[in-house]
């Protein structure tokens, strides 16, 4: 069973940092592309950033470029999300989410809302 636990939100003032760690058990990091979504209040869910698990290759939503960086780490089975620079819009829930590799298919760049696995999320609030 594929489960994804998130963690490492907290209150953090506007420009400080936070890393967003999600565990990943029932599949190997390889076989999948892990991103991550926000979920401000009242807003819909945007794709923040994702990695994919088989050449690391990666994608960042325009407005997170050079502040966030997603890593992962095989021997934990854990995909972290460094964010610096934070801002006060972009408080929300964060979820981790999953979904199996398909070759010639390019996950990282579809809607990361369409993965099937999801985390329960971990709350980010940024104060300004």
């Amino acid at each position: 069973e594929v489960q994804l636990v998130e963690s490492g939100g907290d209150l953090v003032q506007a420009g400080g940092s936070l890393r967003l760690s999600c565990a990943a058990s029932g599949f190997t990091l390889n076989d999948y592309a892990i991103g991550w979504l926000r979920q401000a209040p009242g807003k819909k869910r945007d794709g923040v950033s994702c990695i994919t698990g088989s050449d690391g290759g990666t994608y960042y939503a325009d407005s997170v470029k050079g502040r966030f960086t997603i890593s992962r780490d095989n021997a934990k089975n854990t995909v972290y999300l460094q964010m610096n620079g934070l801002k006060p819009d972009e408080t929300g829930v964060y979820y981790c989410v999953a979904e199996r590799l398909t070759y010639g298919v390019p996950l990282c760049f579809t809607p990361l809302t369409n993965f099937r696995s999801w985390g329960q999320g971990t709350q980010v609030t940024v104060s300004s």
